[in-house]
């Protein structure tokens, strides 16, 4: 039905409420029977006493009136809506209620609603607005087909069950976990001693200040650039409960990107910032710069690179791309993808060091969630921030209910962390008084499984964290505590990442003094019955077969605190993933063959100021005396050239 034809209803029933008789009490209390009959010739049209004869409603479906009105698109909207009985009975419907309300006998009038000579079959009454929606003024395929796509959608998340790594947005935020342990005012008093010069011009200088969409995952900067929409993601297919997804480059990204490339072949890190001018929200420059500041020991300055990265990855989110139910995968077998794992893993890292670590725990679900296959090695860290963020039930629940090839107690971090949460969650029930019945084994049987199971763990902890106690000298001198290493590569790898990582733990007295009770309960188990080590031993060989390190590609350089630094030097070869190096090196295969030939860089007619800061950046590389004679050489015999 078109809008023209629509509104000349409605004004023809206004017209006819404004005529209507005033309302006479005595006509009712003398014969109520009358009045229900005239009521009735009212709603069928046959009311001799009404302005107009025609029901407007009539006009709905008659073809006479649509000819006088000569619209071919009117007639076209009609043929769209004819078949609607429903929603013309519900707005005829609506149309009587109004009508109703200016009379004071408002009982009989809802009374008459319901038993109407109408059949329509749903009599509930609906704003004008909401008729309005139903009605479909235009014909619009493609809001028709993103609805489809929606109530799909909504479909699959319903079937989706519940995850145990689904994130919750308030604690995602590493802002407002500082604001909740330091309070408001010295977070932003924190922040305006921060803000730069820059900022300050843009929000002075420019007429129109740029607000950035608000994200989930972190709180952008007003001066940061405007997302420019380079990349986006598409919906790849639904199977098995989870939806998966991909990031796609433009043509534009795509170019930057090739620019990188070629600008990391030659480790030209100017080329680098070069492109971030012109493509701010490039991921990998942003990645490498981060990666760059973090060497120099400007932190600050890293997170806010990441943070960036994070910006605009989860602008170029999906529709459909709900990560936070844990029902998403992104696999990191696409090159695309690969960005958000480095990101996220940075970012959390980050959060780590500002002790925001409930914010870090909820990213490290969020980056175990998007690839079941952990690429980034999240499963050997989660534990860690479930502790120091005293999540200790919730890190038993996801112990038994993740899913994984092994049991998770047998991998080193978890057989450690989940015998020290145990600990802490019956120290909280003591102190409540509530003695409830469980059938869990204690924390102290526990870490003497742990230590039976990778005995090699004590003697690392002791050195690293340090404890110098005599007990701990007396108990190493043992030999079952005294080999530094297993003989496993998978297991020997797992053990170093942990104790690099989880060594703040053990310096608290509890776990401390847990340790100590369960190192004398070993040793008196082993005295008593020497077959268990060999017991244990097959239980290691079972659990890791393979005699290959699995987990190679998992740096014990990222799970240490120890921030990685290098000489001048040797900056200019970080720009090589060292994922890729060690793997690389491994299969004794040459990752570049021009990674130790230096670009020439000419001097000439430069300025000279502008060459002198640039000999102080420590990735240039201006070449040897030979080179530079050579230079000479050229130079002077174009020279004598052009001069004959």
């Amino acid at each position: 039905m078109s809008a023209r034809l629509l509104k000349k209803v409605l004004r023809e029933q206004e017209q006819q409420q404004l005529q209507q008789p005033q309302y006479n009490p005595q006509r009712i209390d003398s014969d109520q029977d009358e009045d229900e009959e005239d009521e009735a010739q009212k709603v069928n049209g046959k009311n001799s006493g009404a302005p107009s004869s025609i029901n407007p409603f009539d006009l709905l479906n008659d073809d006479g009136h649509d000819a006088d009105q000569g619209d071919e698109s009117e007639t076209a909207d009609e043929a769209l809506v004819g078949n609607d009985e429903q929603v013309l009975c519900e707005l005829k419907n609506s149309v009587d209620v109004v009508s109703a309300s200016n009379h004071k006998s408002k009982k009989k009038k809802k009374k008459k609603t319901k038993e109407g000579s109408f059949s329509c079959t749903n009599k509930v009454e609906k704003p004008l607005d909401a008729i309005l929606e139903t009605l479909s003024l235009e014909a619009n395929s493609s809001s028709h087909q993103h609805d489809a796509e929606t109530r799909t959608h909504d479909r699959l998340v319903k079937q989706c069950k519940p995850s145990i790594l689904q994130a919750d947005p308030k604690y995602l935020n590493a802002d407002n976990e500082l604001r909740r342990i330091f309070g408001s005012k010295v977070v932003k008093s924190f922040e305006k001693s921060n803000q730069t010069g820059s900022s300050r011009q843009t929000r002075g200088g420019r007429r129109g200040v740029h607000n950035p969409r608000k994200t989930i995952l972190v709180s952008p900067s007003e001066n940061w650039p405007r997302w420019d929409g380079s990349f986006s993601m598409e919906f790849l297919e639904a199977r098995d409960g989870y939806h998966y997804f991909r990031y796609v480059h433009s043509l534009s990204y795509s170019q930057a990107q090739s620019a990188f490339e070629a600008a990391k072949a030659i480790h030209d890190l100017n080329a680098i910032a070069s492109i971030l001018v012109h493509h701010p929200y490039h991921l990998d420059s942003l990645i490498t710069m981060a990666e760059y500041l973090k060497f120099v020991g400007e932190h600050q300055m890293s997170a806010d690179a990441i943070s960036k990265c994070l910006y605009a990855l989860e602008c170029a989110w999906h529709p459909m791309f709900t990560p936070l139910q844990g029902n998403c995968q992104l696999k990191f077998s696409h090159e695309t993808n690969k960005p958000l794992f480095m990101t996220l893993f940075a970012h959390m890292k980050n959060m780590d060091r500002r002790g925001c670590h409930r914010s870090a725990l909820e990213v490290c679900k969020l980056l175990l969630s998007l690839d079941s296959d952990d690429p980034m090695g999240a499963l050997f860290c989660i534990d860690y921030f479930s502790l120091r963020a005293e999540e200790y039930a919730w890190l038993e629940q996801f112990s038994e209910a993740y899913e994984s090839d092994n049991s998770l107690w047998l991998f080193p971090n978890f057989s450690y962390s989940l015998a020290i949460c145990r600990f802490y969650l019956e120290k909280d029930e003591s102190s409540k008084g509530a003695h409830t019945a469980t059938t869990k084994a204690s924390s102290t049987d526990l870490m003497k499984q742990a230590l039976m199971l990778h005995p090699s763990v004590l003697g690392k902890l002791v050195e690293k964290v340090p404890l110098k106690d005599q007990f701990w000298t007396n108990i190493l001198k043992n030999s079952f505590f005294r080999a530094e290493q297993v003989g496993i590569p998978s297991l020997d790898h797992l053990i170093t990442i942990y104790f690099e990582s989880n060594y703040l733990i053990w310096r608290l007295p509890d776990p401390q003094k847990l340790l100590k009770d369960a190192a004398q309960l070993v040793i008196e188990t082993l005295k008593n019955n020497s077959s268990d080590v060999k017991d244990w031993a097959c239980v290691r060989k079972e659990a890791f077969p393979s005699e290959k390190n699995e987990y190679r590609h998992l740096l014990i350089s990222d799970f240490s605190y120890l921030v990685p630094t290098a000489p001048p030097e040797n900056l200019q070869n970080f720009i090589f993933d060292p994922r890729m190096r060690g793997i690389v090196h491994n299969d004794d295969q040459v990752a570049n063959p021009n990674e130790g030939i230096q670009a020439p860089r000419n001097v000439v007619n430069r300025n000279a100021l502008a060459v002198l800061f640039e000999s102080m950046l420590p990735w240039v590389h201006y070449g040897d005396g030979e080179g530079a004679v050579h230079e000479d050489n050229q130079l002077n015999g174009h020279e004598h050239d052009q001069a004959n």
